[in-house]
């Protein structure tokens, strides 16, 4: 791969976020590639080094097209967090050495320095891998429809084999090399320069945040939290009423799995058809019931509590939030290992008894396919 020449103001074609109704969008479509700087972070617990690039990466065209895909199209998320810190945000290292970067976009390589030393600092498990770093500045992009720049912080961690085929004389030979899958992006980040104050507004992947030793990325390098925006607050409320209906609601009240799915199925229905969440019209239109709205007032007082966060009363719903949600608001009914019924509509056509044979439902309908 031919990597030379001069690589500023290269236009970037990658639509990070469709447009989706009231949602946020990012778009880079002729913004900029500035600066790139790239070092290699080892795991000094197993005595690999950090090796810092002395110059910034000059790239191409023939090479453009393919970095910006395998920076850009992983971020398909529309849940956004931002940097945090225990005492004044200062305090956090990430947000210091790229709001110097921001300030100073020429800064770009020596800040890159200091956050691959302070990424390196992090590896000290032993199941963290080493791999490239990139310090990416993006010239002029869009969020929410506001012109903004962005730095994108990149790690790819895994190879790959792959097989080139070269004709040698009148025959041809393979050989066998390992490289970077430019569409499996390992870790990466997009910070936008908006927000300052509160953190930015950042964007992450991280492909392999399920195990603990791997979340150094989010937690321990970047130290960032859910920005508490309208996907923060349709996802927590969405999440928080599904807890309240399938594990606290049959412990104070005789409700059958029926009257569960039919709860679900309504504020589901609530959340996909209106615009404005209002914690009285939620109420009043999915819980009906007196008793049933002070239950869930207490156990919504005792959730955010339990997990130290504000659940707000009003908020734009973010439709991707539901998307992701309605994901896990199945509405299944399942009896030993023999049925399962699913329940998508009126309550009223399926009825729950018990005779001498065993307990029952029973179900109406108007069509069979």
């Amino acid at each position: 791969m031919k990597i030379s020449g001069a690589y500023a103001n290269l236009p970037l074609f990658a639509l990070l976020y469709g447009r989706f109704k009231n949602s946020r969008m990012q778009y880079f479509e002729g913004s900029a590639i500035t600066h790139i700087a790239v070092h290699k972070v080892g795991n000094q617990l197993e005595d690999e080094y950090l090796t810092l690039s002395k110059k910034e990466l000059a790239v191409d065209p023939e090479v453009k097209e393919l970095m910006t895909r395998y920076f850009l199209n992983p971020f398909k998320s529309e849940e956004y967090f931002q940097f945090y810190a225990e005492g004044h945000i200062s305090s956090n290292e990430a947000w210091n050495y790229v709001s110097a970067i921001f300030e100073t976009p020429e800064q770009t390589l020596a800040q890159s320095k200091n956050l691959a030393q302070h990424l390196y600092n992090q590896g000290t498990h032993p199941s963290i891998k080493g791999g490239e770093f990139y310090v990416v500045y993006f010239k002029e992009g869009l969020l929410n429809g506001e012109t903004v720049d962005a730095i994108g912080l990149f790690k790819s961690e895994n190879k790959e084999p792959f097989l080139k085929v070269l004709p040698v004389e009148d025959a041809f030979e393979v050989e066998s090399e390992e490289g970077i899958n430019i569409n499996k992006l390992d870790k990466g980040c997009m910070i936008f320069n908006t927000d300052k104050e509160n953190g930015y507004i950042i964007s992450i992947v991280d492909t392999k945040n399920k195990s603990p030793e791997a979340r150094y990325w989010t937690d321990s390098f970047l130290r960032i939290q859910q920005r508490q925006d309208q996907y923060f607050n349709t996802e927590s409320t969405m999440a928080l009423y599904k807890s309240y209906v399938v594990d606290h609601l049959p412990e104070q009240y005789n409700v059958t799995k029926a009257d569960q799915a039919d709860l679900l199925n309504r504020s589901l229905s609530f959340f996909k058809e209106k615009q404005h969440f209002d914690q009285e019209t939620f109420n009043n239109e999915v819980l009906h019931h007196k008793e049933y709205v002070e239950s869930f007032d207490r156990y919504k007082q005792h959730y955010a509590a339990e997990r130290d966060i504000e659940i707000a009363d009003n908020f734009s719903i973010s439709p991707a939030a539901v998307k992701r949600q309605n994901r896990s608001y199945k509405s299944v009914i399942k009896l030993d290992k023999n049925f399962h019924i699913y329940i998508h509509g009126d309550r009223n056509m399926i009825e729950h008894g018990e005779d001498d044979k065993g307990r029952f439902y029973k179900l109406y309908f108007h069509n069979e396919e």
